[in-house]
């Protein structure tokens, strides 16, 4: 699982019939931008059981977990989902640029 934010939506008129009905969001991942990216691919297309807008921090599952959490039994054509909307969150060295408003502090409860 990964911490990130929405950051757009994917329309596709042709797709796996697993993927009808389903909402397709762009999750970049919050990270140190500063710092050497991790060997993933960024941004991640995620499956959207719960609605997130653009904008809003997410929690994203990968693999069966991701493919469980959109109402399964883990066989569908998607590796992502976000598993849940982030209220807020705590980590005391995380950069500026993870908060939603960049004048709050980058650590404790807005």
């Amino acid at each position: 699982m990964f911490l990130g934010r929405v950051v757009g939506q994917v329309w596709a008129t042709k797709k796996a019939a697993d993927l009808e009905g389903k909402r397709l969001l762009v999750i970049a991942p919050l990270d140190d931008r500063d710092a050497p990216r991790a060997s993933k691919v960024t941004p991640v297309v995620a499956a959207d059981p719960l609605g997130a807008n653009v904008g809003e921090h997410v929690i994203v599952a990968f693999g069966k977990a991701a493919r469980v959490a959109c109402g399964g039994d883990g066989d569908f054509a998607f590796e992502a989902a976000i598993v849940g909307i982030v209220d807020d969150f705590d980590v005391p060295d995380a950069p500026r640029s993870w908060r939603l408003d960049g004048d709050r502090s980058a650590g404790g409860p807005r």
